[in-house]
């Protein structure tokens, strides 16, 4: 049975049919009442309606930019959105009248891609994404790690420069300073020396071969070799998956990746060892993941 997927974002909300392949059926998009938990959940119903209008669904998955409980209940609180202690999915079967799951947006989009994606094909796998931080997800042998608390896979936060930079966690040194979205523009505008560098100017500039350009991408490219390097010694995944904006770069970032990761990691030289890959699953990766946790969770054990 299809299954309907939310993904709560800051600035919008998106909303999906989504069948056992992990295709998009239907979809639909509305802006987020950030500063209103109750009128999100509204916002919800209204897209539970008007999909359900369309399509039969037989459970509802809901992706949120937050930090949730272990039971997958609650929301503890989300950086951009005025959720404090929020009791998500009661509220949300409440009106919805089905059977809800709640998820972290990084793991809803990490399981879409172990499911459908670039990592389709392992049965372990982490994912990274590199956007305005780094967020992450981890899953080993076909289950996702959520922690004891509910907030694994903050990948992000590791540190990688001790006393480095102060991270928007409180800590310095985290990874999502030195190898997220936000980190290669900050430094490609330092590096060219233009502090107006556009995301699409840096995009013409790399496409042009300019040797500045590359450089700034090698350097934040060797961060997210180091983070990875520590993270793999720990989860030891079969693949990585790199995510977020950053990804439109290709086969270009991975492979960049790939050699700075192999070169700070010398067991690579004497066992097998993860390979990096770009993301496939883009934007849509936060509805089809929640959609295919919610049948996993409540349709598939029914």
């Amino acid at each position: 049975m299809d299954t309907l997927g939310i993904d709560i974002g800051g600035t919008k909300i998106g909303g999906a049919i989504v069948d056992e392949a992990g295709t998009i059926l239907h979809r639909v998009f509305r802006p987020t009442p950030a500063t209103d938990p109750d009128r999100i959940v509204e916002v919800c119903l209204e897209i539970v309606h008007e999909l359900t209008g369309i399509a039969d669904a037989g459970a509802v998955g809901v992706a949120a930019a937050a930090f949730l409980d272990q039971k997958r209940e609650k929301v503890y609180f989300a950086p951009n959105i005025a959720w404090r202690d929020f009791p998500l999915k009661a509220r949300m079967e409440d009106v919805v009248g089905m059977p809800v799951r709640i998820e972290n947006d990084a793991n809803a989009a990490g399981w879409a891609e172990f499911r459908f994606g670039a990592a389709r094909d392992a049965r372990s796998m982490m994912m990274l994404t590199m956007g305005t931080g780094v967020g992450g997800a981890l899953i080993d042998n076909g289950v996702l790690m959520i922690g004891g608390f509910g907030s694994a896979g903050e990948l992000g936060h590791i540190v990688i420069e001790p006393d480095g930079l102060l991270c928007g966690c409180g800590n310095r040194g985290c990874l999502e300073q030195y190898a997220s979205g936000t980190a290669l523009m900050r430094i490609a505008r330092e590096t060219v020396g233009n502090p107006e560098l556009s995301s699409d100017d840096l995009a013409e500039l790399l496409i042009a071969g300019n040797a500045l350009a590359h450089s700034a991408l090698e350097t934040v490219c060797d961060a997210m070799g180091r983070g990875i390097a520590s993270l793999v010694a720990v989860t030891d995944p079969e693949v990585v998956v790199i995510g977020g904006g950053v990804a439109r770069a290709g086969s270009v970032l991975s492979d960049l990746i790939q050699s700075r990761f192999l070169a700070h990691y010398p067991p690579a030289a004497l066992r097998p060892v993860a390979s990096i890959v770009v993301a496939t699953m883009g934007n849509s990766a936060g509805v089809v993941g929640a959609a295919d946790l919610a049948r996993t969770q409540f349709v598939t054990e029914a």
